[in-house]
């Protein structure tokens, strides 16, 4: 058995949420299954972050994929980096696209995907999808299962 308190300084400890994206700490330990194509999925439905010109909250369902290569992401460490986007005030897309990015420079996947689902600002629903290149082949990849905004219609 591993032992990831050596690889990890949060998981197992009372660990606060950073002031900044920039800031928080975001973690990997090793896939023990790296020999393998799967897809890995975490779905945030309460993502939150500002707007950078009004200041006022925008809230997002995030759908992260990825087909882990030698690293997984730790999963406390990933929630206090989505947490710290809570007081940070980026654009929808700069948001989506900033954590695939970070994600994919950290864990070095053989695919990631992240789809940022944001609940209307203005009136206008932003959808943004940012992935690394094409999906494995023979590696099952269902549906996000969250539906484009539809309003009153």
């Amino acid at each position: 058995m591993t032992d990831f308190s050596l690889q990890v300084t949060q998981l197992g400890r009372e660990t606060k949420a950073a002031d900044s994206p920039e800031l928080a700490i975001l973690e990997r330990v090793p896939n023990p299954q790296a020999d393998t194509d799967y897809v890995a999925r975490f779905t945030v439905p309460e993502f939150t972050s500002l707007c950078p010109v009004t200041g006022q909250p925008d809230f997002a369902h995030l759908v992260i994929d990825y087909v882990p290569g030698d690293w997984l992401v730790e999963s406390k460490s990933l929630k206090l980096y989505l947490t710290s986007f809570r007081n940070h005030g980026a654009f929808h897309e700069d948001c989506t696209v900033s954590i695939g990015r970070r994600l994919t420079s950290l864990l070095e996947p053989r695919w990631l995907r992240i789809g940022g689902y944001w609940y209307p600002r203005g009136g206008i629903p932003i959808d943004v999808f940012w992935q690394t290149g094409i999906v494995p082949q023979h590696v099952w990849l269902p549906e996000t299962g969250v539906p484009t905004y539809r309003g009153r219609g």
